[in-house]
């Protein structure tokens, strides 16, 4: 038994904020259908190479992009702008319990698909509205996208190196904000139906990539909101911990540059490693000996360590350090991440039995459950692989009506 059994969701959301938050929900044991455009589908389908190989090893036309968000969901097609299709999806709202977009504000009304007219559908519906900035504010017609949140959202301004050394914005290397919006969505909607349980009662969601980009500011936007100072790049270090960075240790056998992360995080760790590291006066040394005073001796501290760090390589430094309990880190490439014996012990990669390839690997669910453990039995479907199943199991409808529709390329 999985967390959400008996929980359906119509999840007429693409590309990454809404169907990340539909793929936690799936895999929490809800029956996701996923309405997708008749013939095209969801955006993410194109947005390759790379593309699926098939058994034989030739490229498919689904996108990893794709694949990796939208496991274990149903695919519905139907053609929303179409009055017939309209009046579908209003027909599987009465019988779900959640209904996630993630269409421009305004656009839901146009079909008549808007929260005040399907809560007279269905009551106890939790409808989810994801938009770039928000249902209410001067920004929310504009179309928001990662990239540009993560700018607007002060992101950008916090991530990269140091202008002193040749920085500049930079964003980060996946789509945090879409991410970050996907799962507040997924707490919302978890907390909503509990609401729902208890009174009977749905509610709107109104989820803002912009809201969710603030948010994730965590110890940086507290830090201006104290202080009043604006914070910038500070390359690979932490702004409120030293050292908390990646150094320099010696070379590869090749003569190339090598790095690990070094995680100081309390001042016995700091003590701890000057101790291995040969240097122990400076833990002793007042400038240094407590956190806030490395902080402030930043450009002092830093330089004396990264000679330090230069004199050892790094598995000789990996296996001191975590011998002495101090954090540290090897900076993995993504082939070194999957062969690694945690991450694979851990269980973080997940084989399907795809229609188009048998022995399809993707990243697996973060999530551990003991009692109810998420669920693995749907692979990421092609489009509409589903629609007559669902139209027949959800609503109960005729081959005939199907094969009408299907003619009219609604469905």
């Amino acid at each position: 038994m999985n967390s959400l059994d008996g929980i359906r969701v119509l999840d007429l959301s693409r590309v990454l904020a809404g169907p990340w938050c539909t793929q936690t929900l799936a895999d929490l044991g809800a029956d996701v259908i996923k309405i997708e455009r008749p013939g095209a589908g969801d955006d993410t389908r194109a947005w390759g190479p790379p593309f699926m190989p098939d058994a034989q090893g030739q490229d498919t036309r689904e996108a990893a992009y794709f694949l990796g968000t939208n496991r274990n969901k149903r695919s519905l097609t139907c053609d929303i702008a179409a009055p017939e299709g309209q009046a579908l999806v209003r027909e599987l709202v009465a019988r779900c319990d959640v209904f996630v977009e993630n269409f421009k504000v305004g656009d839901m009304q146009r079909y008549g698909l808007d929260w005040a007219s399907l809560r007279s559908v269905n009551p106890r519906l939790v409808y989810c509205s994801i938009t770039g900035f928000g249902q209410t504010g001067p920004y929310r017609e504009r179309a928001g996208y990662d990239y540009a949140v993560q700018g607007m959202g002060g992101l950008m301004s916090i991530t990269g190196e140091r202008d002193d050394l040749g920085g500049g914005p930079q964003k980060v290397g996946v789509a945090v904000a879409d991410l970050f919006t996907g799962l507040n969505a997924t707490v919302a909607i978890l907390a909503a139906l509990r609401h729902a349980e208890r009174t009977g009662e749905g509610q709107h969601l109104d989820m803002a990539l912009l809201d969710s980009q603030v948010a994730m500011l965590a110890n940086l936007g507290a830090n201006y909101l104290v202080s009043g100072k604006v914070p910038g790049r500070a390359g690979n270090a932490h702004q409120n911990i030293v050292p908390y960075q990646v150094f320099e240790v010696a070379p590869q056998a090749d003569g190339s540059p090598d790095h690990i992360i070094l995680a100081v995080g309390n001042d016995g760790q700091f003590g701890r490693f000057c101790e291995l590291a040969g240097c122990p006066e400076l833990a002793r040394d007042p400038s240094y000996a407590r956190n806030e005073d490395r902080v402030r001796h930043r450009a002092t501290l830093v330089p004396q360590l990264a000679t330090v760090m230069k004199q050892r390589a790094k598995a000789d430094w990996l296996a001191a350090l975590e011998q002495a309990k101090v954090p540290c880190g090897a900076i993995n490439n993504l082939a070194e991440v999957f062969d690694d014996p945690h991450v694979n012990a851990r269980g973080m990669v997940d084989a399907w039995t795809h229609p188009l390839q048998p022995g399809l690997r993707l990243v697996a669910s973060p999530l551990k459950l003991g009692a109810t453990p998420v669920r693995k039995d749907r692979p990421p479907p092609l489009l509409g692989q589903h629609t007559t199943e669902v139209l027949r199991e959800v609503l109960g409808w005729e081959r005939g009506r199907i094969d009408e529709l299907k003619e009219r390329k609604v469905i």
